[in-house]
């Protein structure tokens, strides 16, 4: 392992690895224990219920409570229809910049992490390092629930989360949360000139979607708490992104299936805003079961994802803030798997390398000035672990 002394090397093999949601992770997961093993480093993996992919964990310095995480994930993105100027498995350096699938979102920082792991088994720590890597957070966040909660029973507990999320190395300590629901609206199929007696799926998914504008109204109108003024924008937002249904333009549509995605605040309930959109839906059905009872509308939850919350205090804000000098506040209207480490008790904030405009681009990259700077990161928080 003497080639990948270095993060760029690191980076270069992890990018490697085609590691789109829908496939495998094994070949990346089993060359990262070989990697820390040749460094002493002893890793679990927690396997996928298909068996097809794998989270990895691992520990080094003392076997006491009070270590710091480092929290990325593994899976990509695909690149399939993007226009690509280099191969997005091969990492390409041009004009300062790290070409490659990943490089930004978030492979980076697993690179960075893993050189920090194996730096850290050589220094006198006070405090133990710990390293989690996740699957799936491209569709959803939650799979890394399962990692959280193995970690907890079989490591020492962390004080501090490091999510390593692209920042531009700048401190995150909030981030929305959100829910999802795929809708199947079954109708009742009569001739379009016979309207009154036939169900339209397409025209009750037009009540349900309507619904959600109205409430997006009424979060545009309404003043935003003091949790919600830092975001943008600073309210929950409910989107229709994909609808698909019906089977002639002169006849009553029998099938509407659409997704709806809630992107909600901190300080609200996503379990509130699913209890209300499950209630318009159940209203939705009765009337439609009036003019036949076979009709209605059919909820399957998709993701869901707790909002990050801004610590009062936090360990894991007053460290990152130590570490790279940054004050500022900053908070992000996209997701992390950093709200699953916080709602089971971890001080968690969000701060990696790289720019999240890159992410899920084509010609994705990590900039060589921002992975410097994640280096510094890495080798100013080993000294904080030795103190």
């Amino acid at each position: 392992m003497e080639k990948y002394s270095n993060s760029r090397d690191i980076l270069a093999k992890l990018v490697s690895f085609p590691t789109v949601s829908r496939d495998t992770n094994l070949p990346l997961v089993e060359w990262v224990e070989s990697y820390l093993e040749s460094f002493g480093i002893a890793s679990e993996r927690i396997p996928s219920p298909c068996g097809t992919k794998a989270h990895l964990y691992a520990q080094t310095g003392p076997n006491i409570d009070g270590g710091v995480i480092l929290s990325g994930h593994t899976d990509v993105v695909p690149v399939e229809g993007q226009n690509w100027s280099t191969d997005p498995w091969a990492l390409t350096e041009r004009d300062g910049k790290l070409f490659g699938r990943g490089s930004c979102d978030m492979k980076g920082f697993d690179a960075l992490a893993l050189l920090a792991m194996a730096r850290a088994s050589t220094r006198p720590l006070m405090r133990p390092l710990q390293l989690a890597l996740s699957f799936d957070e491209e569709v959803g966040c939650v799979a890394v629930v399962d990692l959280v909660e193995t970690m907890l029973g079989a490591l020492p507990r962390a004080r501090e989360v490091i999510v390593g999320e692209p920042t531009m190395m700048r401190v995150v300590t909030g981030h929305k949360g959100g829910l999802g629901y795929r809708v199947h609206v079954r109708g009742f199929e009569v001739h379009s000139s016979l309207l009154p007696y036939g169900v339209s799926a397409i025209m009750q998914a037009a009540k349900l979607i309507e619904w959600a504008n109205q409430r997006n109204a009424e979060n545009v109108a309404r003043t935003p708490s003091e949790l919600a003024a830092p975001f943008e924008p600073p309210f929950t937002t409910l989107h229709v992104g994909t609808i698909e249904g019906g089977t002639a333009h002169n006849i009553t549509a029998k099938d509407c299936h659409f997704f709806i995605e809630f992107r909600f605040v901190p300080g609200e309930s996503p379990e509130e805003w699913a209890s209300l959109f499950e209630a318009k839906a159940a209203e939705l059905t009765a009337e439609m079961q009036k003019i036949h009872p076979d009709t209605g509308i059919d909820l399957t939850r998709g993701f869901g994802l707790p909002a990050l919350t801004p610590e009062t205090d936090g360990p894991a804000e007053t460290l990152a803030r130590r570490l790279t000098g940054d004050n500022g506040r900053h908070v992000v209207s996209y997701g992390t798997e950093g709200s699953q480490f916080q709602t089971r008790g971890y001080s968690t904030v969000i701060c990696g390398p790289g720019d999240i405009a890159q992410a899920h681009q084509p010609d994705e990259f990590l900039s060589l000035e921002q992975l410097a700077a994640g280096e510094a990161f890495m080798d100013r928080l080993l000294d904080t672990l030795c103190a």
